[in-house]
C-alpha cells in the first residue's frame, strides 16, 4: 500500500516549511532513510528522510512551494501502484506568489518575491546568514542570480553556507531553483569549474592592498535566524514569569574524573564537562518532575522522557539538538550524540530528530570564560539550566585558603508551574551528582 510522507513539524509552534529541492524524482527507488528532500525553515535547510522503501510513485507539491506542517508532500510505494491520494494535495501555495520551476530560466520578466512576504514561524533548525562580498566585475561573467530588493542574492541556506566556506561571490553564480534561486548543485558547480573566488580574485590597483577606514554607518539586513530568536524571546519574556536560583557547585572531582577517563579515550571520543553536567541534570529531574514540565491552560504537563536540549552556537545565532532519554543514557554515548547533532546543525544538515522534543534546555558558556549569566526559557518548557565556566580559583575550606574548582550555574523556571524552594532545591540535588560524578556511574 502506497505511504504519504508529510511535511515534518520543526518545533512545537513550527506552521509551514518551504520545499526547496526534491533529491528524489518520480519513478526513481528510494530506501527507508534516504533523503527524499530538502525543505527550509527560519533557521535553516532541513533533509527529510523517508519512512519508507520504495519507489517514488508522485511529488504532490512543487518546488519552492510553502507547505504547512503534517501536509502531505510525496507518496512512496511499489512500482505501478496507484495513488488514491489527489494531486492537489492541500498546500500552502496560494497565498506566495508563482515561481518558475528549477528547469526555468532565472531571468524571468517577472521579479521574485520578497523573503519576508510569506509568514516564517519554524523555530528548530538554523539558517546561515549571507556572507555578502563586493568584487571587481570579471569579464563575460555567468547570468546574475536572482536577488532581492534589497541586493541579497537568493540562495538556500545550504547553498550560502558551502559559498561562504568556500569563498565563492554568489552574485556570480547561476541559480537554477525556483525563481532563480541558488542552490547547492549551483555552487557546486561552480567550484568544479573553478570560478574564481571573490578573495582570489587580483585587485585592479595598487591602493586597494591597503587597509581602508571608513567611519560611515552600515544597516545590515537581520537574517531569518535572528529574526526567529528574537520573536521566540520576546515572547518568551513577555508571556512566562521567569525566576532565578544561582548556585556555585564544586568542582573539583567531576575535573579529576573528567581527566582520568578522558585518558582511556581517542581524542575524538574524549568527554567534555558537558557531558557529565547533561547527565547529572538529567539524573535529577527525575526527582524533580515539575521542572521537567509544561504548562498547558490550567493544568500541567509532567513528561514521562526526560529529553534534555543543549544549545549549540552556529552561524548567525543558536540552536538546540536534543538528547533523548538523557537519563538512561551512558556519559560516552551522550558525548557522541551531542557531537554529531552539534556538527550536523553547525553543517545546517540537522535531521528532524535532532531538534524535537526537549523537556528541559541547557545553555553552556563556558567556553567563553564567563562567570555567571541568565538564560530565557525555551517554549514550551518550564525551565532552562545557565551554565557558567568551570574555574580554578582560591577558596576557603576550614579556615585555609587554597585552590580549588568552582562552578556557577542559575536556573531559569516558569513561576506558573513552580516556585523558590523547590528550584533550590533542585540545585541542591544537582550538586550531589556534580561534586559527587561517581554517582553517575552507578
Amino acid at each position: 500500500m502506497p505511504e504519504t510522507i508529510n511535511m515534518p513539524k520543526l518545533g512545537f509552534d513550527m506552521a509551514e516549511g518551504t520545499l526547496i529541492r526534491w533529491v528524489k524524482q518520480v519513478g526513481e527507488n528510494i530506501n527507508k532513510g534516504d533523503v527524499l528532500a530538502e525543505i527550509e525553515t527560519d533557521k535553516a535547510t532541513v533533509e527529510v528522510e523517508s519512512p519508507a522503501s520504495g519507489v517514488v510513485l508522485q511529488h504532490m507539491v512543487d518546488q519552492g512551494a510553502v507547505v504547512p506542517v503534517n501536509a502531505p508532500i510525496a507518496v512512496v510505494g511499489n512500482a505501478g501502484e496507484k495513488v488514491d491520494a489527489p494531486a492537489a494535495a492541500p498546500q500552502k501555495t496560494e497565498s506566495k506568489p508563482d515561481e518558475k520551476q528549477a528547469e526555468q530560466p532565472a531571468d524571468s520578466s517577472q521579479p521574485p518575491p520578497k523573503a519576508d512576504e510569506k509568514p516564517a514561524t519554524p523555530l528548530t533548525p538554523a539558517a546561515a546568514p549571507v556572507a555578502q562580498t563586493k568584487s571587481t566585475p570579471q569579464p563575460e561573467p555567468p547570468a546574475p542570480a536572482a536577488t532581492e530588493t534589497d541586493g541579497h542574492v537568493k540562495a538556500s541556506p545550504l547553498a550560502k553556507k558551502i559559498a561562504r566556506d568556500n569563498k565563492v561571490d554568489l552574485s556570480h553564480v547561476q541559480g537554477t531553483g525556483p525563481g532563480g534561486r541558488v542552490v547547492r548543485k549551483d555552487v557546486e558547480a561552480a567550484l568544479s569549474s573553478g570560478q574564481p573566488s571573490a578573495a582570489s580574485r587580483p585587485s585592479t590597483t595598487a591602493a586597494s592592498a591597503q587597509v581602508n577606514v571608513t567611519q560611515e554607518d552600515q544597516v545590515i539586513q537581520t537574517t531569518k535566524l535572528r529574526q526567529a530568536i528574537g520573536r521566540r524571546l520576546v515572547e518568551s519574556k513577555q508571556a512566562i514569569p521567569h525566576f532565578y536560583v544561582t548556585h556555585e557547585y564544586k568542582m573539583d572531582a567531576l575535573m579529576a574524573m573528567r581527566k582520568q577517563a578522558n585518558e582511556y579515550l581517542p581524542d575524538n571520543e574524549k568527554l567534555s564537562v558537558n557531558d557529565f553536567i547533561l547527565k547529572a541534570v538529567a539524573l535529577t529531574l527525575r526527582q524533580f518532575p515539575n521542572l521537567n514540565a509544561t504548562i498547558k491552560g490550567t493544568e500541567v504537563i509532567q513528561f514521562g522522557h526526560v529529553n534534555v536540549g543543549v544549545a549549540v552556537t552556529v552561524t548567525g545565532g543558536l540552536m538546540t539538538v536534543v538528547v533523548k532519554d538523557t537519563d538512561q543514557k551512558m556519559l560516552r554515548q551522550i558525548s557522541a550524540e551531542v557531537k554529531t547533532m552539534a556538527g550536523r546543525a553547525r553543517e545546517g544538515k540537522v535531521k528532524p530528530d535532532d531538534v524535537d522534543g526537549s523537556t528541559f534546555s541547557t545553555s553552556n558558556l563556558g567556553m567563553y570564560d564567563v562567570e555567571d549569566f541568565i538564560a530565557i526559557i525555551n517554549p514550551p518548557e518550564a525551565a532552562i539550566l545557565a551554565i557558567s565556566s568551570a574555574r580554578e580559583v582560591p577558596v576557603v575550606e576550614n579556615g585555609e585558603i587554597k585552590p580549588g574548582w568552582r562552578m556557577k550555574a542559575t536556573v531559569s523556571v516558569d513561576h506558573r508551574v513552580s516556585d523558590g524552594a523547590e528550584a533550590a532545591q533542585f540545585m541542591q540535588k544537582l550538586a550531589e551528582f556534580l561534586e559527587n560524578p561517581v554517582r553517575m556511574l552507578v
